[in-house]
């Protein structure tokens, strides 16, 4: 969300957020602040962010309407320490970890009530006043319904009527009232095992994020004086020096200066095959040293490494919901209303024009109404979807940034790549050297190292390191790059051109040598041609099969766009298979292909997959940016939607068949919820289902759809 400087975002640690309906009763009661302009809930990550104006709401007022909303506000502290506090909610909502075992006890009490009730209902019924049926009934209603009476008396008090503590209150008080006494028991029963379920699937959700998030280190060996110290990695600053053992997380990101071992990047990028490294290399937090001890310099502090941006956004990543999630949880809110009204009509309405309704009658079927109309499977299992598919693409070294590019993912028909270090490795490498008027290859090579020293591209970086000598800066004045063209610098008093072959068009140089296969830096000196360099590079490992797995998955084209010239990109494009290519493009001529397909894609999306370093406009121009090769470039993981934490193009597919995988699950659950819960309505109206029936439909909805919801998480 773009913020003016009036703005304030905040997040917040939420306890208590285990029951359906927790974040959308959140969301509504701080979304009614004046002042407040977005919040964001997210069950599974107990995390609240809100947007506001410090001007006209201050963040305790924030924290105080959570709190009298019935839940709590978690420091970060104790957050640390598992959550572990006591608080006053429904359903038993704490905020350290779930006791299955613990919360069977009384749930096993009230069924050796409950059976022992049916069994002897007749003598029970017997006696008078029917005190013994009470006497065993009514204990057994309080304890397994006592936190949904106490919240729905306390959530009354506060004017949150409708929620589900509220519709099973006065469905099993008005069993009650009707003499239905096991029924009654049972809808608190049934409710409160569904309940049970709901926490341990919520639970489940939050091990996983929890899993993908113990990639963050404890400690860092801060060497200090020719001693060890264990700090905390937020303590060590840029350059100081770590030692990272065998079997250690590597802490921060850094460059190690002795050392030389095998490390497992799994954790950060999904790939199991251990890495070799050495001196001269970089190493990222996260990461498992597994063989080697290393010296690492550190390069950036712990807040900005990449492991830092990387677990901010997992645990965020909830914030960006997709439109299915906002209609559930709008849609929850009249839903309820709507059917407690529709349950007082069936109710008052059918006694008054049909002369044998009775009342008893279609008061029941009205609770009946009532027991089914409980949003709570609904609003849980489609955030747990989308948090699943977040959680899993994770787990694959796929980073999406919010459950709206899940679904953005799932209609892109038109995947756009750029060419070098998204296709091909970008590893350059100087692989022949043609001179002309006189030049030597080595004089040719050490002006085209000496212009190009300024320069960050991976050419030139290749031409540099095929130099191999020392170049002083003083030789070189007048640096300009000239995008999409090259570079003109003066070296040692002359003017060099190092560029494509339309640089020399553009500059009116007399050349002989224009269509060369491969990637060519030509070079002018003093305004004669002096010759090229022809640099290589690679088409990735699995390049290929990335195009033919997007083809699987249901993309329709694949573009190839690049600045090199049309020789080497109708090659690349006819080796990895694309649909089409466009060559010798400038950085806003990619930005004018983008936008030629986004207007002729419909309905479909485009896909955009870049470094994210100089293809930043593109990305975000696009329906859905995808960095290649991200993990370490800040550009890639600011930029982006979707992050791809390796260097593999074949995890572009993947990404959409995960964001699929999401989208029919979460679909799945929304007809099997509604098609039950509408039919459970009807059978109630006329009178076929019994509350039994309801209370199992209810229950078993919200469970299937809940354990629907995380196998994405597999």
């Amino acid at each position: 969300m773009t913020q003016t400087p009036s703005v304030k975002t905040q997040q917040m640690q939420v306890g208590g957020m285990d029951c359906g309906s927790c974040a959308a009763k959140i969301e509504a009661g701080v979304q009614k602040i004046p002042g407040v302009a977005h919040i964001s809930v997210s069950v599974a990550t107990e995390r609240l962010s809100v947007t506001y104006d410090p001007k006209q709401v201050s963040e305790q007022e924030i924290r105080d309407r959570v709190i009298s909303l019935g839940f709590t506000i978690i420091s970060p502290e104790a957050h640390d320490h598992n959550h572990n506090h006591d608080h006053d909610h429904s359903h038993h909502h704490g905020s350290g970890e779930f006791n299955l075992k613990q919360e069977l006890i009384p749930v096993l009490g009230v069924v050796v009530l409950l059976v022992l009730g049916i069994v002897f209902e007749q003598p029970l019924h017997h006696t008078p006043y029917s005190i013994a049926e009470y006497a065993v009934f009514i204990p057994a209603y309080l304890i397994s319904g006592s936190t949904v009476l106490k919240a729905a008396g306390r959530n009354i008090l506060r004017g949150q009527v409708f929620d589900e503590n509220f519709l099973m209150t006065i469905a099993t008080v008005g069993a009650i009232a009707i003499h239905q006494l096991p029924e009654a028991v049972a809808v608190m029963l049934f409710f409160r095992i569904g309940e049970l379920f709901q926490e341990y699937a919520v639970g489940r959700s939050r091990r996983s994020i929890k899993s993908v998030l113990e990639v963050r280190p404890d400690t860092a060996n801060l060497k200090l004086n020719g001693t060890l110290k264990a700090v905390s990695p937020e303590i060590v600053n840029v350059g100081d020096i770590i030692i990272v053992k065998p079997g250690e997380k590597i802490p921060l990101d850094g460059e190690i200066l002795e050392g030389y071992s095998q490390i497992d990047t799994s954790a950060l990028t999904g790939e199991s095959v251990p890495r070799t490294v050495k001196v001269g290399e970089v190493v990222l937090a996260g990461m498992i040293n597994q063989t080697g001890v290393l010296t690492v310099q550190v390069t950036k502090p712990f807040g900005e490494s990449s492991i830092a941006k990387i677990l901010d956004l997992v645990e965020n990543a909830t914030s960006k919901k997709a439109e299915t999630e906002k209609f559930i949880t709008q849609f929850a809110r009249y839903y309820t209303p709507v059917v407690v009204v529709l349950s007082l009509a069936v109710a008052l309405l059918p006694p008054l024009f049909i002369p044998s309704a009775t009342h008893t009658e279609w008061v029941y079927r009205a609770l009946i109404l009532l027991v089914i109309s409980c949003p709570c499977g609904l609003v849980i299992s489609i955030p747990l979807g989308y948090f699943g598919g977040i959680g899993g693409a994770a787990k694959r070294g796929i980073l999406v940034k919010g459950s709206i590019f899940l679904d953005i993912l799932t209609a892109v028909k038109t995947v756009v790549f750029d060419k070098t270090g998204t296709l091909t490795k970008g590893v350059f490498k100087v692989a022949k050297i043609v001179t002309q008027n006189n030049f030597s290859e080595l004089e040719l090579l050490k002006i085209a190292a000496q212009t190009e020293s300024h320069s960050s591209h991976p050419i030139a970086e290749s031409i540099r390191e095929a130099y191999g000598q020392p170049i002083d800066d003083a030789d070189v004045t007048n640096y300009e790059e000239i995008a999409g063209y090259g570079i003109r610098a003066t070296v040692n008093n002359q003017v060099v051109l190092a560029g494509n072959d339309r640089l020399l068009h553009r500059e009116n140089i007399d050349h002989d040598t224009c269509n060369v296969e491969g990637t060519v830096v030509h070079l002018a000196v003093e305004g004669r041609y002096a010759g090229y360099i022809l640099i290589a590079d690679e088409i990735k490992d699995d390049a290929v099969k990335a195009i033919q797995d997007l083809k699987a998955v249901g993309v329709e084209h694949t573009v190839m766009l690049t600045g090199d010239n049309g020789i080497v990109a109708k090659s690349i494009a006819e080796q990895l298979g694309v649909d089409s290519y466009k060559a010798e493009l400038l950085p806003e001529g990619k930005v004018e292909a983008i936008e030629a397909l986004l207007s002729r894609s419909g309905n479909s999306k485009v896909a955009f997959v870049g470094d994210g370093i100089n293809d930043t406009p593109v990305i975000a121009r696009a329906d859905i940016g995808m960095a290649m090769g991200g993990l370490g470039s800040d550009a890639a993981i600011e930029t982006a939607d979707v992050v791809i934490m390796t260097d593999a193009p074949s995890k572009v597919a993947e990404a959409i068949q995960v964001a699929k995988k999401t989208r029919q699950i979460v679909v799945q659950n929304i007809v099997l919820a509604m098609g039950i819960k509408g039919l459970f309505i009807g059978l109630g109206v006329i009178g076929i289902a019994t509350l039994w029936e309801a209370v199992f439909a209810d229950v078993g909805v919200a469970l299937l759809a809940i354990f629907n919801a995380t196998r994405v998480l597999k």
